[in-house]
């Protein structure tokens, strides 16, 4: 049984995902009073202070997520893993990550808490993700490479091996990555090339 906390598209995704594994929903929230219902569930506001246990966190912005995070009264379920994902030997999937459709996740990587892997994605052999990363659909990350807390991968980006991205960094659609990436840069194009810094509200 999980609760799901969000009720915008990315929720709809997570609640397919979550009948495809007969996982049983038992309450959606959200803090928006003016939403009624997602995917035939009717939604429902948490009582501040109120614990709900085995949540997911069905939001696609990272920040909003740690905010969530740290602001509720939350026990996260174990990861949600669509049955069409590929899960290799020694993969670690930390609590309230969130594995789509067709992802491919290969021997001894690492994903922390809280992360969503969008359809099709790859992480390869020995890659690390901290919390609150997003993967982006087709995102691609070659072996060994270490991507920081809430850092956004976009869709058909591509990571060579062993390349580092720092902590709430983002990475256009379409990018190639052939270098290290420090915090918070915006990385657009091919090869990627940093545009700018972005102070993000994260916590």
């Amino acid at each position: 049984m999980i609760n799901i906390y969000g009720a915008s598209g990315h929720a709809k995704v997570v609640l397919d995902i979550a009948k495809s594994i007969n996982m049983e929903v038992v309450g959606v929230y959200d803090d928006n009073a003016s939403l009624q219902q997602v995917s035939g569930f009717r939604i429902q506001q948490l009582l501040k202070g109120v614990k709900i246990s085995n949540v997911i966190i069905a939001i696609g912005d990272n920040a909003i997520r740690k905010t969530i995070a740290q602001e509720k009264v939350l026990t996260f379920a174990a990861c949600l893993v669509h049955p069409s994902a590929q899960v290799g030997g020694g993969v670690f999937l930390g609590d309230g990550t969130v594995v789509m459709p067709n992802v491919v996740i290969n021997n001894s990587a690492k994903i922390g808490k809280n992360c969503i892997l969008n359809t099709a994605s790859v992480i390869e052999h020995d890659c690390e993700l901290r919390d609150f990363v997003h993967l982006s659909p087709n995102a691609t990350l070659a072996g060994g490479v270490s991507v920081g807390e809430g850092t956004h991968i976009g869709a058909n980006a591509v990571i060579i091996p062993g390349v580092k991205i720092g902590k709430w960094a983002v990475v256009g659609a379409g990018a190639v990555i052939l270098r290290d990436i420090p915090d918070e840069a915006v990385v657009v194009g091919n090869p990627g090339k940093i545009i700018k810094y972005g102070k993000r509200n994260h916590g």
